[in-house]
């Protein structure tokens, strides 16, 4: 068999796993989410390093919709040159950097139905559970997206001791397991193949999906961003205005 295949056949599996096991975590987290934003409120999403393409495949994402916010700290995601500047090792230094998440959190004024989700594999890195310590100080609920197996075999790595398992009011575990990935190849000391990604992606979606069905039954109307991609279609333009307007009214109440 070979590696392609072995990743294909385990991956699938721990998709089989999240469909058998989160199902009532995915429900908690979407009504969670669905009453805070269908009464204004919004819903943040927030990780360091790759766990930033989580808060970018909820939006903007085709079929997404106002509502969720990606809160993309640079400093911390950017690092496609890996050395010299945008490298990886500053993005690294500042995930264990204690103080960085508060002056992230005092750049916004958030509202009464606010709330975050906080997207992280180990759960452990300081940024991301200070960062879940100052939004549940704030009186806001905390949804984690994370690996269960990865973070209760680590060690906390907070001053706090905690992790981001402990603080958070809904955990939605991405059945990765401890160090992502799932292939070992002879000749390799460690393995290849990353998982978060697949099931953190079908995790969000899920939850995404849910959140419309919940506010359509709530009476909420959703302004969907289009695909942009049809060339001369003069519906999906208008659509995608619509969607930057009703996204502009969304964030109004953060910079009152």
């Amino acid at each position: 068999m070979n590696a392609s295949i072995i990743y294909f056949e385990k991956t699938q599996k721990l998709l089989e796993r999240l469909l058998e096991t989160q199902l009532a975590a995915i429900d908690r987290a979407a009504e969670i989410c669905a009453s805070r934003i269908a009464r204004g409120g919004l819903i943040f999403l927030f990780g360091a390093g790759h766990s930033r393409m989580m808060c970018e495949e909820m939006t903007p994402r085709q079929g997404c919709f106002p509502g969720f916010v990606a809160l993309v700290e640079m400093a911390l995601s950017t690092h496609f040159s890996i050395v010299g500047p945008n490298g990886l090792r500053p993005p690294l230094y500042l995930e264990k950097y204690e103080g960085y998440a508060e002056e992230i959190l005092k750049g916004f004024k958030f509202g009464p139905y606010d709330g975050f989700i906080v997207i992280s594999t180990s759960g452990i890195r300081p940024v991301v559970v200070e960062l879940a310590l100052g939004v549940r100080q704030r009186g806001m609920p905390v949804i984690a997206i994370l690996s269960r197996r990865h973070c209760e075999e680590s060690d906390p790595a907070h001053s706090s001791g905690k992790k981001l398992i402990d603080v958070a009011d809904v955990v939605l575990d991405n059945q990765s397991p401890s160090g992502d990935c799932v292939v070992e190849l002879e000749g390799m000391e460690w393995r290849t193949g990353p998982t978060s990604t697949v099931t953190g992606a079908m995790i969000i979606n899920m939850l995404g999906c849910e959140v419309a069905e919940r506010l359509l039954k709530l009476g909420h109307k959703l302004v969907l961003l289009p695909s942009h991609q049809f060339v001369g279609n003069a519906d999906a333009q208008e659509q995608l205005e619509c969607f930057y307007e009703a996204y502009r009214k969304s964030l109004s109440h953060l910079y009152e």
